[in-house]
């Protein structure tokens, strides 16, 4: 499955250039106020503190965990990648749909198992084996809770992946407070969904110490540019509660969009920023809006989807009301 559009293929293919491009594709958080940053020759010529310590005491505050609960990579997914390399279970079940990369993270001796679980989400998996679920899921932005699968995993002796990289948008409960308590539990978290920083490439595993000291985390993986972006924006006091603010007058926006075209029969309850739509018109839908130089993803890639689902995400008055005028045009 492909990590999300191609802005720069179908830019290319429109003849424009990829600024012109609306992206609805691209699920990061539509506010993202500008950091002053400043490279220095010194930044440049030394290199950086490997332990990474002031970001992490920014990512500790943060999300109240302790420095020593958290392994930095260049980015989630490699974050994902090198998890698999140190567990050692032989099957790992998977939660679908999900974010694709994790079935390629999975090394080729282990054997793979996927759970629909839009139809078989108490399916109880092999004792002993590694579970992987997206919460909220992808790319239908759903929070589930998970107290009783959690209970579930925990008496099969599962080792648990928990992705938790859109949890921020609306606040919902998180289980890191769980890794502590659970030794066999890690926890995947982007930040740059939130954040607002798709080029800046840091990810993370928050675990307990001992299965942190265990991972394997190679020496200077990360930019001196990366690290000092997130950790200001980290320490930005105004930066969440005007984001949350905005992002829930955005979404109820778009969802009205979404609504008033009356071309989707279903669009899903989401509980992120980004919506799930289902249209007979999908193909039409997508050909049309591209003309328009709006870009959405197509969920055919994902499993137990079909090309029926398009996916939105949330942007800003804009690119909403863009949207809204491409939309109109479509006739019914």
């Amino acid at each position: 499955m492909k990590h999300g559009a191609n802005i720069y293929k179908y830019a290319k293919m429109l003849s424009c250039a990829d600024e012109e491009i609306i992206d609805f594709s691209s699920n990061i958080n539509s506010y993202h106020p500008k950091i002053k940053l400043k490279p220095t020759n010194e930044m440049l010529v030394k290199y950086a503190d490997n332990s990474y310590l002031d970001l992490k005491k920014a990512i500790a505050k943060k999300y109240e965990i302790k420095k020593s609960s958290i392994a930095l990579y260049n980015g989630a997914t490699s974050a994902i990648f090198e998890l698999f390399k140190t567990l050692r279970e032989k099957r790992v079940y998977l939660y679908a749909p999900l974010y694709g990369e994790y079935e390629k993270a999975v090394p080729k001796e282990k054997k793979i198992i996927k759970i629909n679980r839009f139809k078989n989400l108490h399916l109880k998996p092999q004792k002993g084996s590694i579970v992987v679920f997206v919460n909220p899921s992808t790319p239908d932005a759903k929070y589930y809770n998970l107290d009783k699968l959690f209970r579930l995993w925990k008496k099969q002796n599962c080792t648990i992946i928990l992705d938790e990289s859109f949890i921020e948008f609306e606040g919902l409960k998180s289980l890191r407070n769980q890794t502590e308590s659970y030794e066999k539990l890690y926890i995947i978290q982007s930040f740059s969904k939130f954040y607002s920083c798709a080029g800046v490439r840091i990810g993370a595993v928050f675990s307990n110490k001992e299965n942190v000291k265990e991972l394997l985390t190679p020496m200077w993986n990360l930019s001196s540019f990366d690290v000092e972006f997130l950790t200001k924006r980290l320490q930005e006091r105004e930066f969440e509660p005007r984001s949350k603010k905005l992002h829930v007058k955005n979404k109820n926006e778009l969802f009205e969009i979404l609504k008033e075209s009356n071309l989707f029969t279903k669009i899903h309850k989401s509980d992120s920023n980004f919506f799930l739509t289902k249209s007979k018109r999908a193909k039409e839908i997508f050909a049309h809006l591209l003309k328009h130089k709006i870009l959405v993803r197509t969920c055919g890639s994902f499993d137990f989807l079909d090309e029926s689902y398009l996916r939105f995400a949330v942007k800003e008055s804009y690119s909403h009301n863009k949207l809204r005028e491409a939309l109109n045009g479509i006739l019914q």
